[in-house]
């Protein structure tokens, strides 16, 4: 699996608002390869607010797929850089292990 991170710093206080545009999916639930996407918010900072953006890929192919596609270019094409946007960093990462604890038993992935 492939796993890609977008972590947004926000202005403190602008987290929330952050999370909700990011819950309003715009085709990548039907993207080929496409696995989940998951919101988490940083605990603990004094200076600004942190949300990370996780999606989860098949594989390194899908997300390229879905980062040159048709699918993407329309859901990020009315973006604009909100005043409450600080800045941001991608990082890219292949899933090497994983531990799932599920209905009593334990499942190893990879």
């Amino acid at each position: 699996m492939y796993i890609v991170t977008n972590s947004i710093r926000v202005k403190k206080g602008y987290s929330g608002k952050l999370v909700e545009r990011f819950k309003i999916r715009k085709g990548i639930e039907k993207f080929p390869g496409f696995i989940r996407l998951d919101l988490l918010v940083t605990d603990g900072l004094k200076d600004y607010d942190e949300v990370r953006v996780y999606t989860t890929w098949e594989n390194k192919e899908s997300f390229e797929g879905w980062f040159h596609s048709d699918v993407f270019q329309k859901a990020h094409e009315n973006r604009k850089q909100h005043d409450y946007v600080i800045g941001n960093q991608v990082s890219f990462h292949e899933l090497v292990y994983s531990y799932v604890k599920e209905d009593e038993r334990a499942v190893e992935n990879l």
